[in-house]
């Protein structure tokens, strides 16, 4: 195993050749022949307009191109320049003279989704304004390149699309990364995985990390319980397939549909048991089940052994399920939990989880936004379920005491 276990997998192997990068070779090659035509002057299309889902690869080509190439990146996301101005202070200046120690230069909008305005007014209008006026190599990234406000800019760029990377090419690459880690992986878990990712290496790669990350060996049962993850239904139905079941697979079945992850559910079943059975027998029972179900949650997160969750699953569905008659008087409508009401409802909180994005963002180079969405959760898996590995990695990204607790779920 790995002797570094505190750095993010997705910046750990992170492509630094263009050789590295996964797929879209046809791609590649469109953005490196056209970088290699601006030796012979400034091209007609002074720009390239790369665009596709999240997780493909399209920064990171970029990035690794301008290493192979050694050319200097400007680079910036949507939050540094979502004004007509701060795209003139980003890109002004940059887009019209060469770096300071003569190499050759590229300027990036990564994000592009992000900027304010359209091409008559705002950032969008500056950036066509730097794209016109531009003597270096200009990059726009955005996920949707489709969007009507982007249709001057279509006109000035090449065009260059991204797919999702097929299950073969992610699954390859995730063998890759448990060979250099030390980690014995079964194909199937692998392709599992990458199954679920539809094609987005990085999410593949934090997957693997939360699931992998301290084990000499990973199996299909270590991750076959992400299909948990797998959303269907709203958690209104979930909850009353569970409460009303009639079978125990029915009740546990339910947890794969659901539309929030398990600690989510076990709270809408807490909350929702005592409005739903009222014999004061049975309601003791259903909560001695979810009781036994949080002692599992609290071994498994201590220990970080994956074998309790069956027991967690069974005693939080089928076990609450068969504790009762199912003899609810009337239509009882299912109540939002209040800890988590509570919990989230703070000015204070909502500040913490900004700086958390923000400092995450800083060491991961993305927007906060990003950060909070791509990396949070899967480091709360980690800090849930190995928090000796979760807490290097959250000292790595210089979050506090009070972040990590936050993160955690231990706060008080």
């Amino acid at each position: 195993m790995s002797s570094s276990p505190y750095i993010p997998w997705t910046l750990k192997y992170k492509p630094k050749s263009l050789t590295e990068v996964i797929g879209n070779e046809e791609a590649k090659k469109k953005i490196l022949d056209w970088i290699n035509s601006w030796r012979k002057g400034i091209p007609e299309k002074k720009a390239l307009f790369i665009y596709g889902p999240p997780g493909v690869g399209k920064t990171v080509t970029v990035e690794a191109l301008a290493n192979d190439l050694n050319m200097e990146l400007v680079m910036s996301d949507a939050s540094t320049y979502r004004t007509e101005e701060a795209v003139k202070r980003f890109a002004g200046r940059a887009s019209q003279f060469g770096s300071l120690f003569g190499r050759s230069k590229i300027i990036v909008f990564d994000e592009v989704d992000g900027v304010t305005g359209s091409a008559d007014a705002g950032g969008l209008a500056a950036i066509v304004n730097v794209i016109e006026n531009t003597r270096v190599p200009v990059i726009l990234i955005a996920n949707d390149a489709y969007d009507p406000r982007f249709a001057l800019l279509r006109n000035l760029c090449i065009m260059v699309e991204f797919k999702r990377l097929s299950v073969t090419e992610v699954a390859r690459h995730l063998t890759r990364i448990c060979a250099k880690e030390g980690i014995v992986a079964d194909d199937k878990a692998l392709k599992f995985i990458a199954e679920r990712s539809s094609g987005d290496v990085r999410s593949a790669i934090l997957d693997l990390q939360a699931l992998a990350q301290g084990k000499d060996k990973l199996t299909y049962e270590d991750v076959s319980w992400l299909a948990a993850r797998d959303r269907k239904e709203e958690i209104f139905n979930v909850l009353r397939m569970i409460l009303y079941a009639k079978s125990a697979t029915t009740a546990k079945n339910a947890v794969n549909m659901a539309d929030v992850d398990l600690d989510m559910l076990f709270e809408w079943i807490y909350e929702n048991i005592p409005y739903h059975i009222k014999n004061p027998t049975e309601l003791a029972a259903a909560m001695d089940a979810l009781a036994k179900a949080d002692i599992y949650r609290g071994i498994l997160k201590e220990t970080g052994d994956w074998s309790f969750l069956r027991y967690i699953i069974d005693l939080m569905t089928a076990g609450v399920a068969f504790s009762w008659s199912k003899k609810a008087s009337g239509w009882i409508p299912f109540r939002f939990p209040e800890r988590i009401k509570i919990a989230s409802s703070t000015k204070e909180e909502r500040e913490l989880l900004e700086e958390i994005g923000r400092r995450i963002g800083k060491k991961c180079h993305m927007s906060s936004s990003r950060a909070i969405v791509e990396v949070l959760p899967y480091l709360r898996i980690i800090l849930q379920n190995n928090p000796k590995v979760g807490k290097r990695i959250a000292k790595w990204l210089n979050l506090s005491e009070e972040m990590i607790s936050y993160i955690s779920g231990t706060s008080g």
